[in-house]
Parts: structure tokens; sequence; C-alpha cells
């Protein structure tokens, strides 16, 4: 999400060229580049929200069953290195420049976008590196998604699919699930936990078309702990929140289906690599400058509604405590804000609104504007004119009238949570 400045020379600004998918493209500086993406299978996970969970977990019990798996991200938070895993790290940034440039000549001749210039550099490093079996998570739909150009994808995880980049999508939930379905191919077998009936109604009826196999998983039983039942046994997860029932269910079938061909992944593997498992930037608890925060991206609104779910039926896993809560809220302007707002607050909250740095951004007067029917909600909303007024704000003992374990909750963008981890060097006590 960061600007990144060790690769602007390299690669350009996505506001510059904006979103142009397809798959000609890349598919013709592949074949140029001597078709590095001929040389790993892999899995590939597509839908709205859970992809990177899903997507961490997965790779996270390759390497804990000792296959050599690279992993495929997007976004990053503060480095382009961030997306780009061929092994257990993050790809040296000095490895990651010379696949940009040797992948830049093909770029150039072919027109690919940032994305699939990025793509292009991942698969010569997944190559170079001997990975055997590459996750890759979609960047935008699936259909024409640069990660779609891979051949070999006989294994695919559907995260939760709902309404967000509309205007690229589509309107509503079938034209969005559709577009995400047209990662299922002939001979493929997909797993997804339970989706919104519109969205079940597309995907059963995309891979009846195309020949791939449907497989339903349920959400896995979780404690209070937030341990996951795997294969009968209780397991940790590294990732927090309720939400990682289901989208430990879909990794874990995942799993299973890739040992079903032949891959050594057994119950200990999967267990191990759900506790090894960190994404950063998702109810990450860390202490900023001396000020405990919970951040989360939540940037639709059925991330909000999950983030508002789990705060309310599990706080204490959190630092929270029941009763008002305090926010520091920054969302991009092409996104859903009122409808992002009406899903996080409950009453009596507060949320300092601050513009996302760098982006186009919902104001606190857009936003009440827009919520005039609502007027409570809007009384809450207070603005700031950056990320360090608004934490100062909440700093503020006055202001705060909140218990000393409470943590100040910084949500709405990805773009902010990077913003905030760049800006200072935190604490970071995420879950164990």
């Amino acid at each position: 999400m960061s600007t990144d400045a060790a690769f602007a020379d390299l690669i350009e600004p996505f506001s510059r060229r904006g979103v142009d998918l397809g798959l000609d493209r890349l598919q013709g500086a592949l074949a140029e580049l001597g078709h590095p993406d001929r040389c790993f299978a892999a899995v590939q996970v597509a839908g709205t929200n859970g992809k990177g969970s899903i997507s961490t977990l997965v790779h996270r019990v390759l390497l804990a069953a000792g296959i050599n798996a690279g992993l495929y991200t997007s976004p990053h938070l503060v480095s382009w290195t961030e997306r780009v895993r061929p092994g257990a790290e993050p790809i040296a940034p000095l490895v990651l420049r010379r696949h940009l440039l040797a992948a830049t000549p093909a770029a150039r001749r072919h027109g690919l976008t940032p994305f699939e210039l990025v793509t292009a550099a991942a698969f010569l490093a997944f190559a170079e590196a001997d990975c055997p079996l590459v996750v890759l998570e979609v960047g935008l739909g699936g259909r024409l998604d640069a990660t779609t150009c891979h051949p070999d994808r006989v294994v695919i995880g559907l995260a939760s699919i709902g309404l967000d980049h509309c205007e690229f999508l589509g309107p509503d939930l079938a034209s969005i699930a559709a577009e995400k379905a047209g990662v299922l191919g002939s001979g493929a077998v997909a797993i997804s936990a339970p989706q919104a009936p519109e969205v079940a109604a597309v995907l059963q009826a995309r891979a009846a078309a195309c020949g791939a196999r449907l497989a339903w998983v349920d959400p896995l039983p979780q404690n209070a702990a937030g341990d996951l039942l795997i294969q009968g046994q209780w397991s940790p997860c590294g990732l927090a929140g309720s939400v990682q029932a289901a989208n430990g269910a879909v990794a874990l079938g995942v799993c299973e289906a890739l040992a079903a061909r032949g891959w050594p992944i057994d119950g200990a593997a999967m267990r191990a690599g759900f506790a090894a498992a960190r994404w950063p930037g998702r109810l990450q608890q860390l202490d900023w400058d001396g000020l405990p925060l919970l951040l989360d991206g939540a940037h639709n609104p059925p991330a909000a509604a999950a983030l508002r779910a789990e705060l309310e039926a599990h706080p204490g896993r959190h630092g929270l405590s029941s009763g008002p809560r305090q926010w520091v809220i920054g969302m991009l302007a092409n996104k859903q804000g009122p409808g992002i707002l009406r899903a996080l607050l409950a009453p009596g909250d507060r949320a300092w609104i601050v513009p996302v740095p760098g982006h186009a951004s919902w104001s606190r007067d857009q936003l009440a504007a827009a919520l005039h029917d609502q007027p409570l909600l809007a009384s809450a909303l207070h603005q700031a004119r950056d990320l360090p007024q608004a934490l100062r704000a909440a700093r503020l003992p006055q202001q705060q009238r909140l218990p000393q374990q409470q943590r100040l909750i910084v949500a709405g963008s990805l773009y902010l949570i990077a913003h905030l981890l760049e800006s200072s060097p935190p604490v970071g006590v995420g879950p164990e």
C-alpha cells in the first residue's frame, strides 16, 4: 500500500495507469520471458474478504510440511517485497529489483500494468528459487486477474464474496461473483465456506459449466481462546478473529485437497502452519508511541460488519472492554463510506475522520451529509487534519473517558494502516 520509494524507478504509480484488467498482455510477456509460470504448480485464492488470511494459512502449512512453497499476495503495507515470498521470508529488495529489471523490457513491449509487471517478476523469482508450489492471492476480481494467467491452478480457495470494487466488477453480488468465479477451470477443485445464496448459485453454475468440482466446507469449531479444531485436535491460530473459523476451513480444505494429490501434508503440518501464520493490519494490536492501538483495514461494509461483530463478541481478546469505543477512521472516496460507518460504530462511540495520505478521501462533512437521516451517528464524527492529530486527540484524558486498557481502533483503509506503520516504529503485540 505504501509507495515504497525504493522501487519508484521501476514500478509506476497505480494511479497513473489505473485498473486495466486482462490476461493477454501478461501471457505474452511471460512467453517472452521463457514461461516462468510453467516452472511451479499453484494454489489460487479468490474472494472479497479473507483472501490474505487463507493464503497465508495455506502457505504456512506448506512450509511446515517441508515444502519450499512461495506466496504472492496483494496489496502490501510498507514494501513491495511483502508481496513476494519465495519461501518463508519476503524477497530481498535487491533480488526483487533484479527480477523487475529482467521483466521490464517485455513489460514495455506488451504494455503491462504495474500489477502485471510485479506478477511477472514474482513468477521469475519463484522459478529461480525452485518453488514447486506457490500460493497466489487474486488481486482484483478473478476472471481477468493477472494471477489467473498461471496455467496449473488445480486447487482454488474461495474466500467470502461481498460488495467491493463495484466500479470494476459489477453493481451486485451476482455480477461480482461471476467475475470471481472466472478463476474456475476444467479439472480444478474449489473449496468454499458458506456464501450468500446468490453467490453460491453463481459459483455452482460456473463449476458445472466448466467441469470444476466445488466443495463446500463448514466453519471450523472455535473455542473461547480462538483455537481451531483441526482434524480432531485443538490448535492455536496465529490469525485473530472469529472469521478465521471460515477462513481456516477453506485453508484446511485446500491443504487436504493438495494432500489427496500427493503433496506430503499431514495433520501435524496443518496445526503447526496455522499456529505460525501472521497477517499484519488485520486485528493487529500494537503500542504506537505509548498509545495502545488495534488496527484493522475493514475497507468495505462486509469487512466492517465482521469487525464490529468480532469486537462485540470478544472484546477482551483485542484489548477492549465493553461500552463506547474510540475510532480513527480514514476511507477512500471510492469506498462506501456511510455504509462502513453504519456497520462499524455503536451508540456512544466517537470517531475521528482523517484523510488517507495521498488519496481522495471521505471528509467528516461529506459523511455527516450522507448520514443526515441518522443525526446521532453523524454527531459522533469529528474531523482531524491528519493521523497524528487524531491520535493526539484520542490521548487527551478529558476526551478519552475510557478504561486504561481500552485500545483506540484505527480502521477504514489499509493505506491508512500502512501510513501509520511507516510513520513511527510501533511495538507489536499481535496474537500469539
